[in-house]
């Protein structure tokens, strides 16, 4: 299995190309989950990089602007681009002079989404911190009142991602719709194999994960209007303070939890492809045997002078 990579890598060639040659640019594209990226400048600039997000109100509420003023600065305008969610502008004459401070400018802007979804994370994990706190400290339960709120981020049309914070833990639970009977099959197995893997002693600290067909863990019951379809799974990872106790580690659990959903049901395709390729190839070599089990010397009919037709018999 690979990891999908957290940055955009059409933002990170054509910016890496701008910023090295300054020049006209005009481009839309799109990222996982429907997001879409308009990225625009004129032959001077500045250079504009517009995302559009269908969850961004559920994001703004759990502070994504923060979270954007922190990695970007004076890059992020007060008021993005018509259609969409958050707009940077950066002016080719304030770039960097050094090409590993450029190279490190790119590699930031490639991450918008990722540092724009990651706002509920740290949020959820800031609140268990709390949690804890006034577990040990009676005084500070106050303060802590309504943290346990459930977070919903509906980052696509019929799913979503619950976030809940907990005293000694935080629960991720994703949505996910399963469109065909065999994609149900394939996840199931998938899954199993993350359940699986925590019994190796060297990857025992991974967060646990539980599945669950058609029916939401306890965790998010509350919640009304949950899908519970033939076609709903719902997959719950639990984390614990361990898993995010640094920054260094707080981040990479942010990107892998982000593109679980992505990188879910890219292995379930790929693992189609594969066994529609060997099952392709099987018909091919079957096809070969039958077409070396013809006779190879057929007798031909033979007739007779009044012109009556036989068969040689041997």
């Amino acid at each position: 299995m690979i990891l999908l990579e957290d940055e955009n890598a059409l933002i990170q060639a054509t910016l890496t190309a701008k910023f090295a040659e300054p020049g006209p640019v005009d481009q839309t594209f799109t990222d996982f989950d429907d997001v879409h990226y308009y990225l625009e400048s004129s032959k001077a600039g500045p250079v504009s990089l517009s995302m559009g997000i269908k969850c961004w109100r559920d994001l703004e509420q759990a502070g994504a602007m923060d979270v954007l003023k922190r990695e970007y600065g004076s890059y992020l305008l007060p008021q993005p681009r018509e259609g969409y969610s958050v707009s940077l502008e950066i002016d080719y004459a304030s770039l960097p002079q050094d090409a590993e401070s450029r190279a490190a400018l790119v590699q930031s802007l490639s991450l918008l989404k990722r540092h724009a979804m990651a706002a509920p994370f740290e949020r959820a994990f800031a609140l268990q911190k709390s949690l804890e706190s006034s577990a040990e400290d009676p005084s500070a339960a106050q303060a802590a009142s309504g943290a346990t709120d459930i977070m919903t981020i509906s980052y696509r049309d019929d799913e979503a991602i619950y976030i809940v914070p907990g005293a000694d833990r935080v629960t991720v639970v994703f949505s996910t719709i399963f469109k065909e009977e065999t994609d149900k099959i394939f996840g199931r197995v998938f899954l199993q194999e993350f359940v699986d893997a925590r019994r190796q002693p060297s990857i025992q600290n991974a967060p646990q994960v539980l599945y669950s067909n058609r029916e939401p863990p306890l965790e998010i019951r509350s919640i009304p209007g949950l899908s519970r379809g033939e076609d709903v799974g719902y997959v719950t990872f639990v984390l614990f303070p361990r898993h995010f106790s640094s920054s260094e580690t707080m981040a990479a659990t942010i990107s892998r939890l982000q593109l679980f959903r992505t990188f879910l049901h890219f292995h379930i395709k790929c693992s189609k492809v594969w066994m529609h390729t060997r099952m392709r190839g099987n018909v091919a070599s079957f096809l070969k045997v039958l077409n070396r089990a013809k006779p190879e010397n057929v007798e031909k009919e033979r007739k007779t002078a009044t012109g009556r037709t036989f068969k040689r018999t041997v």
